[in-house]
């Protein structure tokens, strides 16, 4: 069975990096990030070699990542000058993985990882966002709960898991909604009993268990965080500040592959799914139409934007990085954008490739 996506620190495994394994960790840093930009383009204009890469994935190999697949297949890492590319499978906490040195990029959250600089001091910067919105929602069903509106959760049961309270309380702060005016269920990751009917609505992922509601023929219905109160950038690319200045040209020839794997994948949803199905996740027990439907409403609500059409795939625009800094504000958090982001290696990038904004919807 696959596992559920939807939680807020699973995800990530934020708790997993902090105290003593964030201390040794932090420590490390330094050492195991350390390095300097030895391949350069030659005199003679040939192509820069920059050896092996990896990138952590915060989840398993799902269709979440099909743009990654996808620049492996049509040898786009490889044409960067990239020897090999790692895609190393999660759950894991990116954040641990970037900052020890283990990968050179995390794919991870805004939120999982502002909570890390926050509270620990890593030195980390997030370089772009897959995803243009927060993909977080409270599920419900046609015939069970039916939550469209902030209204609509007055009296109902919400199933909420251990690591996505903080979250949740945030919604519940930023929308000013009273925590006595409804019942917060603690409970796991298996969504079965939303679909029982033992709960009215269930903090989930939208490109998970709803997509499993709608296979199922239960009528799902969403209440995105997103357009309520706390949007936020997700599937962002991670790296250490000592990467962005002693590594650069390595994180651009990444960045420059990214791109174009997922412009493909955007374009053609459905082998992008396959791929996935068939190559990258064999071991996970996925399935063609849940893998299908996921490529889809990545490709139409999640990674595309005015933005993005405008400026470039993994293009955070102030407002968004704005955004985000409000929804770590809302969880009790102090960081500010420029702790947080640095977009100016993706501003390189476009300008040194132009024909990479050749994408449009």
């Amino acid at each position: 069975m696959t596992p559920s996506r939807g939680s807020f620190n699973s995800r990530t495994a934020t708790r997993v990096v902090r105290g003593v394994a964030v201390a040794a960790v932090l420590a490390l840093s330094l050492a195991a990030c350390a390095g300097t930009d030895d391949a350069k383009v030659g005199a003679d204009g040939a192509a820069a070699s920059f050896g092996d890469a990896s990138i952590q994935f915060s989840w398993i190999k799902n269709a979440e990542f099909m743009g990654e697949y996808i620049a492996d297949k049509n040898g786009y890492f490889t044409e960067a000058g990239l020897d090999s590319v790692d895609m190393i499978e999660g759950p894991a906490s990116i954040e641990a993985a970037v900052i020890s040195g283990n990968a050179d990029i995390g794919i991870g959250n805004a939120i999982s990882t502002g909570t890390i600089i926050a509270n620990e001091g890593a030195p980390l910067k997030i370089i772009g966002a897959t995803y243009q919105k927060n993909p977080f929602t409270i599920l419900s069903l046609a015939d069970n709960g039916n939550i469209a509106t902030l209204d609509d959760l007055k009296g109902k049961t919400i199933g909420v898991q251990a690591s996505n309270l903080s979250l949740w309380e945030a919604f519940l702060k930023v929308n000013d909604i009273d925590e006595s005016s409804l019942t917060t269920l603690p409970v796991q990751y298996d969504p079965t009993p939303l679909f029982n009917g033992e709960v009215d609505g269930w903090f989930s992922y939208l490109t998970n268990e709803s997509i499993d509601a709608e296979l199922k023929g239960l009528g799902p219905v969403n209440l995105p965080l997103a357009d309520f109160g706390l949007p936020f950038v997700a599937e962002t690319l991670t790296v250490t500040d000592d990467a962005i200045r002693n590594d650069r040209e390595k994180l651009k020839a990444l960045l420059v592959a990214e791109i174009r794997g997922w412009t493909d994948a955007i374009n053609d949803p459905d082998t992008a799914a396959k791929l996935t199905v068939d190559t990258y996740g064999p071991t996970f027990d996925l399935t063609i139409e849940k893998e299908t439907r996921q490529a889809e409403i990545q490709s139409s609500d999640l990674v595309v934007s005015a933005d993005t059409v405008a400026n470039g795939l993994f293009s955070i625009s102030r407002e968004l990085q704005q955004q985000s800094i409000d929804t770590l504000a809302a969880t009790g958090l102090t960081i500010t954008a420029g702790q947080l982001f640095d977009m100016t290696l993706l501003d390189e990038v476009y300008a040194e490739n132009p024909d990479l904004l050749a994408y449009s919807k």
